[in-house]
């Protein structure tokens, strides 16, 4: 696969679920002079809450995401859960690239790590870590979207999850929210600026 523009900068931010990565992520975006664009995955799973097809996710069948592997269409993909996958598509890479916009990610990790490996120059890995196993668990309770079944998987996925973060660029403990928000932003503005990650 290749891109034939120019191609902007990838920041990928991942994490166990429960983390805090789509909050600051979330803030990241509204941030104009990082110059950053949401990529919106691809993903089997029913809609949650208030979800839009298009803005949080491209909401498909598993038939239609299994003709896109098939097609080498995704730069990553996962089955996260059974019969639950999520990927990125290589058109919403360039479509943002299109734009001059650098593409910010909110991802799983193996589909993170996928990114940084495609594209190892132009991607800044970032791993959003909870204060602890415990906290996770009281935040994804507190969430009420799941079932104790569901939550009890990401805890057990959160456990495996936390081992790759040295496989990252570099790592932001959320502890404290506002910390981390800032932290984010002082890493992503050098990273697409070029200059030396703090």
């Amino acid at each position: 696969m290749t891109f034939k523009m120019k191609k902007g900068k990838l920041l990928v931010f991942s994490a166990p679920s429960g983390s805090g990565k789509t909050t600051i992520v979330r803030y990241l975006l509204g941030k104009e002079d990082l110059n950053l664009e949401f990529s919106v995955s691809c993903t089997t799973r029913e809609k949650r809450g208030e979800e839009i097809d298009g803005k949080d996710y491209y909401f498909i069948t598993l038939e239609e995401f299994k003709k896109h592997i098939k097609s080498g269409d995704f730069v990553e993909w996962e089955e996260v859960y059974r019969d639950n996958f999520y990927g990125t598509l290589n058109s919403e890479v360039e479509r943002i690239w299109e734009k001059g916009k650098n593409v910010i990610f909110d991802i799983d990790v193996a589909g993170g790590l996928r990114i940084k490996k495609k594209f190892s120059q132009e991607t800044l890995a970032v791993f959003v870590k909870p204060p602890s196993i415990d906290e996770l668990k009281i935040r994804l309770k507190k969430r009420s979207t799941e079932s104790d079944d569901k939550i009890n998987m990401r805890i057990a996925k959160a456990s495996v999850e936390l081992a790759t973060a040295p496989q990252f660029d570099t790592i932001i403990k959320n502890n404290d929210l506002d910390t981390a928000k800032e932290d984010a932003y002082q890493l992503v503005k050098a990273f697409v600026n070029d200059k030396p990650i703090p």
